[in-house]
């Protein structure tokens, strides 16, 4: 039986063609069955792939998530992209929106009351608009009594803010007790 030989970058080279070619994110299992690699092995072409792209300063990022990849648009180059296909500038988020998207980043999978409860008001329009920008979404339900909708961020919120990952969120700070206050202003660098 011979061995199958590989060329790295001929491997690169088709991962990157079929990550361009897919129209959301791919699982790291699609992408072994795909190619005919083991996981880890794509999983290390993928991080080869992103660091690439950032150390040429490419119009392309890579964006991970949940297991899954996709290849996006770098966020320096999103109004030159919406620019050509004719789109509006993204919208900006009120600060309510902001304030609740930040909760729901740092805190997920969170419950509409714990929301409220960190906010001191109710969310629960807030957390619709943000349902429908597709910046959030149901994760599941909680164990606990009325068994409260749990939230959580999407790739679109990943977009939005420019990151590859919910590792790349900088890390959590108080400052003086005011948590949501230390939030948001992490959240709008």
């Amino acid at each position: 039986m011979e061995e199958t030989v590989y060329n790295l970058q001929e491997s690169l080279t088709a991962l990157e063609a079929v990550l361009f070619a897919a129209a959301a994110p791919v699982s790291y299992t699609r992408l072994s069955e795909t190619m005919g690699l083991k996981v880890g092995v794509i999983h290390e072409m993928c991080q080869t792939l992103s660091n690439g792209y950032e150390k040429r300063g490419s119009g392309i990022r890579m964006q991970f998530m949940d297991g899954q990849v996709q290849l996006t648009t770098a966020p320096e180059a999103s109004s030159a992209v919406e620019t050509f296909l004719g789109l509006e500038a993204t919208q900006k988020l009120s600060r309510a929106a902001l304030e609740t998207l930040t909760i729901v980043a740092y805190r997920q999978p969170v419950s509409r009351p714990a929301i409220d409860s960190i906010r001191g008001v109710n969310s629960e329009y807030i957390l619709r608009g943000l349902l429908s920008r597709g910046l959030i979404e149901e994760t599941g339900r909680a164990e606990t009594p009325g068994r409260p909708i749990l939230y959580g961020t999407t790739q679109e919120f990943l977009l939005y803010f420019g990151l590859s990952s919910l590792s790349d969120l900088p890390p959590f700070e108080t400052n003086n007790g005011d948590e949501i206050e230390t939030e948001m202003s992490i959240l709008k660098e």
